[in-house]
């Protein structure tokens, strides 16, 4: 296990209480061994079971314990932990820390720094059998892991208090190979900067009334998730959600068209642009600043609207700030296959991604809000049909799709150079 090589890697290693703490110094010497760069945070909890010199001992490095520490804080190093590792492993992740994690509480070091990064996490539960069925651990994890935490483990066995079941932190082995599995996985579009709008736009008509649409941002939200896992430096702007912001990320929240077209022009110079959020296509020319009412036996007042700009046309034409690859989506009633390969000539991108939405035979809406999309890739020499899969899958192989074009397109370059 330890012939992999994590040199260049951060890790910052939190140990919450629990009798598994124990395991964790074995965890801090395969990392070590590794060559990973460690630093580790060691919490009250924790301190019951080892010590901050056990742990400094294998790690070779200052064992961090106090957020009041005048030292480190004078340096701000919760934040300093925060920023400086690619990534944050929880073990063990005892119950009360995982209802910290997912409820945002900040009250020692540990939680402080988690909450403070926009970093990837990965926890290894540990408890009683009975708490980790517990349904508050259970929404907690839910939390957790749609809020993108990574998790390994727990095990099934016998427990240190005599019980057996579901509950014991998987084995430091186990955890080392998910940490170098989440490290060095495949990341072809290292050193690529990457756009990705997501969402619907709101255009407002007055103080409490807009134009939107249905968009829930899911396909956008993972296809920026997908570009950031496969390498790249990623800027998400999102129009009005309800999904968690992905770690990981710069992520930019708009509502109208033109404050999406603003935030896309200050994320140039970009590699890649893909364009998921469905932009509303109109605006008022005036927004009312009072509430318009309905009056009794009036007619309903009538709307002057104006066309929004065309992000993805304005991204897409020639300049000099045009991103290498450029990426459309187009959603439509009928004729899709038709209408996309339309929408990709009068755009000017390099192609899209195409989805039939709208109401089903039996009323249910296609794609807005759902989990699973039925997307056809549009270029300009044909189509192929990618069939229905969930969005998370359609993202990555998104992402394999444009790692292939930036690498023919770097190809060609060579050539003519």
């Amino acid at each position: 296990m330890t012939s992999l090589s994590l040199e260049g890697k951060s890790i910052l290693l939190v140990i919450s209480g629990g009798i598994a703490a124990y395991k964790a110094l074995d965890l801090v010497r395969l990392l070590k061994k590794a060559g990973a760069e460690l630093r580790c945070i060691l919490t009250a909890g924790g301190a019951q079971f080892i010590t901050p010199l056990a742990v400094s001992a294998l790690s070779g490095t200052e064992t961090y314990t106090d957020l009041w520490s005048l030292k480190d804080e004078t340096e701000m190093g919760h934040i300093r932990l925060s920023r400086e590792a690619d990534l944050i492993v929880v073990a063990p992740a005892s119950a009360n820390m995982m209802a910290k994690m997912a409820h945002g509480l900040a009250d020692d070091l540990a939680t402080t720094t988690i909450l403070a990064s926009d970093k990837p996490v990965m926890i290894a539960p540990a408890m009683n059998p009975i708490m980790w069925q517990n349904p508050a651990t259970q929404d907690n994890l839910a939390i957790l892991e749609q809020r993108g935490f990574l998790r390994i483990g727990p095990d099934r066995g016998e427990m240190a208090c005599g019980e057996h079941g579901e509950g014991r932190m998987a084995e430091p082995a186990e955890i080392f190979g998910a940490i170098a599995a989440t490290l060095l996985r495949e990341q072809p579009l290292r050193g690529r900067k990457a756009l990705v709008t997501s969402g619907p736009t709101y255009e407002p008509l007055d103080p409490v009334r807009f134009i939107g649409n249905r968009s829930s941002g899911k396909q956008g939200h993972a296809i920026a998730c997908a570009l950031r896992d496969a390498g790249a430096e990623v800027t998400l702007v999102s129009g009005p959600v309800a999904l968690p912001d992905p770690p990981g990320m710069n992520v930019i929240h708009v509502e109208t068209a033109i404050a999406m077209l603003n935030a896309c022009q200050d994320s140039l110079p970009a590699d890649i642009a893909v364009c998921a959020a469905a932009v509303s296509d109109w605006s008022a020319t005036a927004i009312m600043k009072q509430k318009i009412k309905k009056r009794q036996n009036a007619m309903p007042p009538a709307l002057s609207l104006k066309e929004n700009p065309d992000i993805l046309a304005m991204l897409a034409r020639p300049s000099p700030r045009r991103p290498s690859l450029v990426i459309g989506f187009a959603a439509e009633t009928d004729d899709l296959i038709a209408k996309a390969q339309e929408k990709l000539a009068r755009k000017g991108c390099d192609f899209l991604l195409a989805n039939q939405v709208g109401p089903t035979e039996n009323g249910d809406e296609k794609v807005f809000g759902q989990d699973e999309n039925h997307v056809y890739l549009v270029a300009r020499d044909g189509h192929q049909d990618w069939g229905h899969a969930p969005k998370d899958m359609i993202a990555r192989k998104l992402c394999r799709e444009i790692a292939k074009r930036m690498e023919e397109n770097h190809d060609q370059q060579r050539q003519r150079a």
